[in-house]
Formats: structure tokens, sequence, C-alpha cells
């Protein structure tokens, strides 16, 4: 980083593609609005790293049976739209009181 001079709002306008030239180097520029600072140009960092393909390999995992074809009666159970899903237990089987409202009841109109 190269500490310069704030650069006033005509100039940068009129300059902008040389201050882009120059912040691709790494230099960070002020603009400044008579005298005042206002706003900085800064360069984007670049990625950190290339993503690489495979990177999680190892740390996912499926059971080997996880695809293989439905037996008869599954098979049935799916198409069928009766299979159930598998009972939950403890504490997330246990239902929720529905949820009370927060609003108030409606005003009654004086007459």
């Amino acid at each position: 980083m190269i500490a310069v001079m704030p650069v006033n709002i005509y100039e940068a306008k009129t300059q902008f593609s040389k201050l882009v030239k120059r912040v691709r180097a790494g230099e960070e520029i002020t603009i400044a609005d008579a005298g005042v600072p206002v706003a900085k140009l800064v360069p984007i960092a670049p990625p950190k790293a290339p993503r690489v393909l495979g990177g999680d390999q190892g740390k996912i995992w499926s059971a080997p049976d996880a695809f293989d074809p439905l037996a008869g009666e599954e098979l049935t159970a799916w198409l069928d739209g009766s299979l159930s899903p598998p009972a939950r237990s403890g504490k997330s089987a246990r239902r929720s009181s529905p949820r009370r409202s927060s609003r108030r009841p409606p005003r009654r109109s004086r007459r």
C-alpha cells in the first residue's frame, strides 16, 4: 500500500481509468470532496485458494444398500403412498402446543 494525497472528486471522475490501474497495482486511493476524505478506492482481495474438486472426499458416506431397488412390498407401499415415515422418539416426538397469537382482540367502537 502506498499512501498518496487524496484525489478530488472532479479529478477522480476525469482520471478514473488511471486510478483503477493504480488500484490494480495494489494502491489505495482516497477520494475527497473539497479536501475532506469521503471515499476509498481499494483493490478487491483475490480468492484465497482455487477450489479443488473432491475436497470433501472421505468426509461423506452413504450406506452400501442406499441405492438398492426396493423389495416388492416396500415398492408397492411407496407407489401407493401408504409408506409411513419412521416413528419419532424422545423429546422431538411430543407435540408442541399451538402458537398463541400475540394480536390483541379488536377494539369495540364507542358510540
